[in-house]
């Protein structure tokens, strides 16, 4: 990528020296366009969940990237789509409110599938807010340099864009590059995060939610929407964690295909969940999992508010 010259509002530091900037970004696009997977590569860790389902990030999630001139905080949140259901709502109001506060936008859209008319829409959305809108070029590490030229093309044609970076995730081509681009159009500010910090969000909406990226591995299509996940309790024992926590369906059929054949299904996801929430905690962990039936939750506000939505 070319030198860039100064973002808009920058100002240079002293010579050899560049001011201190902190500030907030997120990362917005179509349903399974790489935003969390994206964000995990940039922090290092994993902080947010990320399946081949849309809508699987449910929560706002902040991540935070500390450098020696910057701390950028990335903010993951829920794709913006077409609701059929209260949580649907819900989830799209906490998007627009996430946008309307954040300094820098990055719009991803996968390198390999063509410009879409949900593309079109959200940068049209984009065009009203004050943040810095880039468009990243995700996924590049699964298309040849030609069909990738053609994309980079078809992306700048869409919109206003302070600039256009190609990245990869995966093999983690361009990361640094983009995690440079975006810090340059913050605000110079002090620190906002203590040094150790890498998330804002408490340990149980994190255990809470790689449960429920386990429970949604393999599962039909159908039934994403429909698993929430609440952890009620978590107890230091020692050297080990006490984990209580419930997963809720909206019927009892489903909880019948969670659970599985003789439960075979609920202790698988509790073997995968197991692994990664010690991984977070760094600590060994009892997971206890309950799978109980909240009646069409997605769509009654005092369930909703029950569940943390």
């Amino acid at each position: 990528m070319s030198e860039r010259s100064a973002g808009p509002g920058e100002r240079s530091a002293g010579p050899g020296e560049r001011a201190y900037r902190a500030g907030f970004a997120c990362f917005v696009g179509r349903p399974n366009a790489g935003k969390s997977t994206l964000t995990n590569a940039i922090v290092g860790q994993k902080i947010a969940i990320t399946s081949n389902k849309p809508q699987t990030t449910r929560h706002v999630i902040r991540a935070v990237l500390h450098r020696t001139d910057s701390q950028l905080v990335l903010v993951d949140t829920p794709g913006l789509h077409r609701p059929r259901t209260l949580l649907g709502e819900r989830l799209n109001d906490l998007v627009r409110q996430t946008w309307s506060e954040v300094d820098v936008i990055g719009l991803c859209i996968p390198a390999d599938e063509p410009v879409g008319r949900g593309d079109r829409f959200i940068t049209g959305e984009l065009a009203e807010l004050k943040a810095t809108v880039l468009a990243v070029v995700t996924k590049t590490d699964l298309v040849d340099k030609k069909r990738l030229a053609e994309q980079l093309l078809a992306v700048s044609e869409l919109g206003e864009f302070a600039e256009v970076v190609p990245v990869s995730a995966v093999s983690g081509h361009q990361v640094d590059t983009l995690v440079e681009v975006m810090t340059g159009y913050l605000p110079e500010s002090p620190q906002l995060y203590p040094d150790d910090m890498l998330t804002d969000d408490p340990e149980q909406v994190l255990v809470a939610e790689l449960i429920r990226e386990a429970a949604l591995e393999g599962v039909r299509d159908e039934l994403p929407h429909s698993i929430a996940v609440v952890v009620e309790e978590m107890i230091p024992e020692g050297r080990l964690m006490k984990i209580y926590a419930d997963v809720y369906v909206e019927r009892s059929s489903q909880k019948a295909i969670v659970i599985g054949h003789r439960g075979a299904r609920l202790k698988a996801v509790g073997t995968a969940a197991r692994r990664q929430i010690e991984e977070l905690l760094g600590t060994k962990i009892y997971l206890d999992l309950h799978v109980r039936v909240a009646k069409d939750w997605q769509r009654d506000p005092k369930q909703l508010r029950k569940l943390g939505f």
